[in-house]
């Protein structure tokens, strides 16, 4: 089992960037693929990005392509947002999840991932 803690939320204006941080409790962190997804009022959850297991592979929703980079440290347990040229519309509650599904290389729905940290703020002023 492994427990999630977000961080680095805030609020930023238009252009800004923010980097969000999860650390991730346990000594197999580098078994879970890891996620990010984020929630905004009266939205559903969604996706925006997801790492392999050994950093190897990303994948980013069209919305935050080229603006955002996932990336992790398996030596400190960790993993990252890097979110660049923010908009109002990236306003949300950020969740980090991890999936220890064997086969998944890229877990991209949030059905395939088993835990979820409580989440970190971004608002974003336009």
């Amino acid at each position: 089992q492994v427990q999630l803690v977000e961080s680095g939320g805030g609020l930023e204006q238009a252009g800004g960037s923010l980097r969000l941080s999860c650390a991730a409790s346990g000594r197999t962190f580098s078994s879970y693929a890891m996620g990010w997804f984020r929630q905004a009022p009266g939205k559903e959850r969604e996706f925006v990005a997801a790492v392999s297991r050994n950093d190897g592979y990303t994948h980013y929703a069209d919305s935050v392509k080229g603006r955002f980079t996932i990336s992790r440290d398996n030596a400190k347990n960790q993993v990252y947002l890097q979110m660049n040229s923010l908009k109002p519309e990236d306003t949300a509650v950020y969740y980090c999840a991890a999936s220890r599904r064997v086969g998944i290389l890229i877990a991209v729905r949030d059905d395939e991932y088993d835990y979820w940290g409580q989440g970190t703020q971004v608002a974003v002023s336009s």
